[in-house]
């Protein structure tokens, strides 16, 4: 009796291990792992222009909500998780499309800079929205590169229970040369979770310059609802080397997108909700005291400081953009001629707003 009793166990401690490595195996397959530092596909048209010394480059940064608009509050836009929405319809998708598509025309920027797209995600119809994007675009628009954030052939979360796919994207009238993927810091809950979460990176594409050296262009899209943990403040210690790191080298270069941080001396006139998303003392002050940042300190904190918000979050008692989390920061070999927040007319298209930048080479 005893024999078969230690037996019993001992098979049943097999079988639990068995079913557990299982588990895991099975997880790892279905999740997103990418190196900390790995190259990307550049896709360039043939006889794609070379940009020329002393050019002035207007580059355009959207965080584009995978295309849904702005006629939801989707269940995470709560920090307790009970928004109502699930998914956009494909009409809305559809409308959000022609509205992007329009803005991009009617801005002609040379180099635009895209965060929160859909690729392989059930709540968009599994559709590549960057590809069907440059279907609606001048063909001039066809040098392109992008990098995943977020992956996975199924997430048991019971607003989701599918595919995801989430990138990064940048997409030129300019040839491209290399393109890098920077693994940035994750939000660490548990073992199993973890496999599942976001993959925040950095997307860096160079591209040549005639008669000069490269332009080092960088695009990301920093972690959100990381309260309770430094993910952000590691996310920020590593842009600070990366970015020290070039200006040690002499590169030029300019990093636009959604950083999901406040400018210093914002959060103080925000309201009691908005609050709980950030630091008091902002992680982001340490980019504005050693880089060049687009808004200025002064921009965000003067009397024109909500013409710089960049963010309409999807809460019904939000009535318009309320706070900056988007921005450009560059290196001093570049000027700059111009830059704004495209406010006029794009409330309705995504929570967030595009940006501008004009530049000059060096």
């Amino acid at each position: 009796m005893l024999n078969f009793l230690i037996k019993s166990i001992k098979w049943t401690t097999i079988s639990v291990i068995i079913l557990a490595v299982a588990l895991a195996l099975l997880i790892w397959s279905i999740t997103f792992h990418p190196a900390a530092l790995q190259k990307e596909v550049v896709v360039n048209q043939v006889g794609a222009p070379v940009l020329e010394s002393g050019q002035q480059v207007k580059i355009l940064s959207w965080n584009l909500q995978y295309m849904s608009g702005k006629n939801y509050e989707f269940w995470y836009d709560r920090l307790d998780g009970d928004g109502p929405d699930i998914r956009a319809s494909k009409a809305d998708i559809d409308q959000t499309f022609n509205q992007v598509s329009q803005l991009i025309i009617k801005q002609n920027p040379d180099v635009i800079l895209l965060q929160e797209l859909h690729d392989n995600a059930k709540r968009t119809d599994y559709e590549d929205q960057l590809q069907r994007l440059l279907t609606m675009l001048p063909v001039e628009y066809k040098n392109y590169s992008e990098a995943f954030y977020w992956r996975a052939n199924f997430v048991p979360v019971p607003q989701i229970m599918g595919s995801v796919g989430m990138k990064l994207a940048v997409i030129s009238k300019y040839k491209l040369a290399d393109a890098l993927r920077h693994q940035l810091a994750i939000i660490k809950t548990d073992p199993i979770t973890d496999q599942f979460n976001f993959r925040r990176a950095i997307q860096e594409v160079s591209l040549p310059i005639s008669g000069g050296n490269e332009l080092t262009l960088m695009n990301t899209h920093f972690d959100a609802f990381a309260q309770g943990s430094n993910t952000m403040q590691q996310q920020v210690s590593y842009l600070q080397q990366l970015l020290s790191g070039k200006n040690a080298n002499g590169e030029s270069w300019i990093i636009g997108g959604d950083f999901n941080l406040l400018p210093p001396g914002q959060y103080e006139n925000m309201d009691a909700t908005a609050r709980n998303y950030y630091q008091p003392d902002s992680e982001f002050s340490r980019i504005y005291a050693q880089f060049n940042v687009i808004p200025s300190i002064e921009q965000t904190n003067g009397a024109d400081a909500n013409s710089w918000f960049t963010h309409f979050p999807n809460r019904k008692e939000v009535s318009g953009p309320d706070r900056t989390i988007d921005y450009f920061v560059y290196s001093d070999h570049i000027q700059v001629s111009d830059a704004q927040v495209l406010q006029q007319n794009t409330w309705h298209i995504s929570d967030h707003l595009p940006m501008i930048a004009t530049i000059k080479l060096p």
